[in-house]
């Protein structure tokens, strides 16, 4: 009941400020719950936290919406409700809270579809982000070349439904400068906010590896091996620092290369 209230929230807040916000929830929310079942048989041989059918508590609900809803309160506050065009020259503060909104949703899409993805698709072993040390599957902070591309793929599926709802509702875009980047970096968002999520995995979240089960384990014990990492954020957290700092990079970087008008 708390994950659905939760939710519920987050959706009413983000449809109410901005109609682009709330189709990029709802990609980035459809999607991810469809590739965290998919192959859900391997995972569960893989992911010693691996939850059938991919159901989510209502932290994991706060860390992945509370920034996105923040944003779209603020911007309501900056511009009242309704769609407008990402414009740095007429509209700085609103498209900054556009953006940066848009980047914490590909952000937790990326960091998604590269774990969903990556982990049953790659054919290499992942690497640690901060050594590139070879470290088993499942290990926080391991990277593949397939989990990058799919993360890149993630925030650019999130970042093309707020460009689509950009064209249906948005009437003055002929006069506003072009919203095509918005594609562009919704993709850079996924990629940046997974890069991110996995360097603070690999140094802020303890990994081992469970001799009795061969399985990944987040917490230490007699019985497991170090792998990397302390045990200093769960994966919430890195999710939740993840998102906010990808949010707070992501329209600054874009201010200087946004086309104008």
């Amino acid at each position: 009941m708390c994950v659905f209230l939760s939710g519920l929230v987050v959706g009413f807040i983000l449809t109410i400020a901005n109609f682009s916000f709330f189709t990029s929830l709802l990609m980035f929310f459809l999607s991810s719950s469809k590739l965290t079942k998919w192959k859900g048989e391997t995972k569960k041989r893989l992911d010693s936290e691996y939850k059938e059918g991919g159901q989510r508590n209502w932290v994991q609900v706060f860390c992945n919406g509370a920034v996105p809803t923040e944003l779209a309160l603020l911007y309501m506050i900056e511009n009242g409700p309704g769609e407008i065009p990402i414009d740095f020259s007429k509209r700085y503060t609103a498209s900054w809270m556009c953006l940066s909104l848009l980047a914490a949703l590909a952000c937790s899409a990326g960091d998604t579809w590269a774990s969903e993805v990556g982990t049953v698709l790659s054919k290499s072993p992942p690497r640690l982000i901060t050594t590139w040390e070879k470290v088993p599957v499942g290990t926080n902070g391991g990277v593949t070349v397939v989990g990058l591309a799919s993360s890149l793929l993630g925030g650019t599926f999130v970042g093309i439904a707020y460009f689509l709802t950009q064209l249906v509702f948005v009437n003055d875009l002929d006069i506003s400068a072009p919203q095509w980047p918005i594609i562009l970096f919704g993709g850079l968002a996924g990629l940046l906010g997974s890069i991110v999520d996995s360097y603070l995995g690999a140094t802020m979240q303890f990994s081992g590896l469970d001799e009795i089960t061969g399985m990944v384990v987040n917490s230490p014990a007699s019985e497991v091996k170090y792998i990397a990492g302390r045990p200093i954020l769960d994966n919430n957290a890195v999710n939740l620092f993840s998102s906010v700092l990808t949010a707070l990079l992501l329209p600054t970087a874009a201010w200087g290369f946004w086309p104008r008008e």
